[in-house]
């Protein structure tokens, strides 16, 4: 009877595992399909904490506080926040650097769904020994026995793969300097030698009645200055557009300043400078 309630699966584990799974599945593909980095990250991170929760189920307490405590609190959130900070879009170049790596990953790919099939397959056939064996003598020491003792080799490739991967990611990310650094003081002479915007750059939100970064700010005549708004948020398409409602703004606002000084109500005169230009009357 013991045996048999250990092999059987009871009603509120059944609805646990597929109620989570769905979750888990659906924040794995996030993973892959959505286009912004941030999304995926937060998706990969949801599908970690449903796997924290399928560990805890299942007696692993060890790696269930690993994976939310390690991977999930630590590893992931640092993920996130460099993703964040350096802003990884959608818009960002997918040409290929090496050629093949397509392929590569293709066949890479199609060797782990693989090897996972066989695994899930081998443990659906075979007998499992179940919790109480398995933790008889404390969960991380059964643990511990069987990464530095069955799957020893295993651990250690895993570990080697790691090394390389994050001493890779150092290597790809420095930048030898190859020749000395200008000082502020050449850099400012270079702009005035070449007459590249000698004067401070116009602040933000200049002429748009906003003070946003993500507003640009309106020239003399009405139109929006490149300048004033940062080219990642232009990439990025997150630069509000608020010429035309200022235009429009302004326009209403030198008709009333006409009607208040009686001086007519004729329409602008179309000007070079502009859509449209105020009437002499109005500028002054």
């Amino acid at each position: 009877m013991t045996a048999l309630a250990a092999a059987t699966t009871s009603s509120g584990e059944a609805v646990q595992f597929w109620l989570l799974g769905i979750v888990a599945v659906a924040g794995a593909l996030c993973t892959i399909m959505m286009k912004r980095a941030v999304h995926s990250a937060l998706s990969l991170a949801g599908t970690m904490i449903v796997l924290a929760v399928f560990y805890l189920a299942n007696g692993a307490y060890f790696l269930g506080v690993v994976q939310i405590v390690v991977y999930t609190g630590a590893i992931m959130m640092l993920f996130l926040f460099v993703v964040m900070l350096v802003g990884v879009t959608a818009a960002d170049s997918l040409k290929e650097t090496l050629k093949g790596q397509r392929w590569l990953a293709a066949g890479l790919g199609l060797g782990f769904g693989i090897l996972l099939i066989a695994g899930i397959g081998n443990a659906a056939i075979k007998q499992f020994n179940g919790l109480g064996d398995a933790n008889a003598g404390g969960n991380v020491q059964g643990l511990a026995a069987l990464i530095f003792t069955k799957y020893v080799f295993a651990f250690e490739l895993t570990g080697a793969l790691l090394i390389t991967a994050a001493v890779g990611a150092m290597v790809l990310t420095h930048r030898e300097r190859t020749e000395r650094a200008k000082s502020q003081r050449e850099q400012s002479e270079a702009r005035v030698r070449e007459g590249k915007q000698v004067p401070p750059l116009p602040a933000p939100g200049v002429y748009a009645r906003h003070n946003a970064v993500d507003i640009p700010g309106l020239l003399p005549d009405g139109t929006a200055s490149e300048l004033t708004v940062s080219p990642t948020l232009r990439e990025r398409g997150q630069v509000r557009d608020v010429s035309g409602e200022s235009l429009a703004e302004l326009k209403a606002l030198e008709q009333r300043s006409e009607d208040r000084l009686g001086r007519g109500s004729g329409e602008a005169e179309p000007g070079p400078s502009g859509p449209a230009a105020p009437k002499e009357g109005a500028q002054k």
